[in-house]
């Protein structure tokens, strides 16, 4: 049976532009950087501690995914101190978390424009 997500995909038009955003802005690891072939790379990038991978990459016919709602939702422990240091980093967020009855929450986005929720069970 399916027992984790593997690899979740995030369309970009500038790998090596995103590629920066992740591992120095959001401190995720490569694991992979190889070239697919005369576009793109096939990156590959872990988030410390977890096991999903995230890959950046578009697939030919998908452009127009690049730049929207992933419909992804990155985890924290505690969302004011991640909030706070994400945004000493420069990431861009919409603005401060909010609390609601299932926790807290607040939006961001990459250098692609792509959207994504950052939660916490607390605040």
């Amino acid at each position: 049976m399916i027992n984790h997500i593997k690899i979740i995909n995030v369309p970009v038009r500038d790998q090596a532009r995103a590629l920066d955003f992740y591992t120095e802005k959001l401190g995720f690891t490569i694991i992979t950087d190889r070239p697919m072939d005369k576009k793109q790379r096939w990156i590959e990038l872990r988030i410390p501690k977890a096991e999903t991978r995230l890959s950046l990459f578009t697939p030919p016919g998908h452009e127009e995914r690049v730049g929207s709602f992933t419909g992804i939702s990155f985890h924290c422990d505690d969302i004011d101190t991640t909030y706070a240091e994400l945004s000493a980093r420069g990431v861009p967020f919409e603005g401060p978390p909010k609390k609601e009855s299932w926790g807290v929450f607040a939006m961001f986005k990459d250098t692609e424009g792509n959207s994504f929720v950052l939660s916490s069970s607390k605040g």
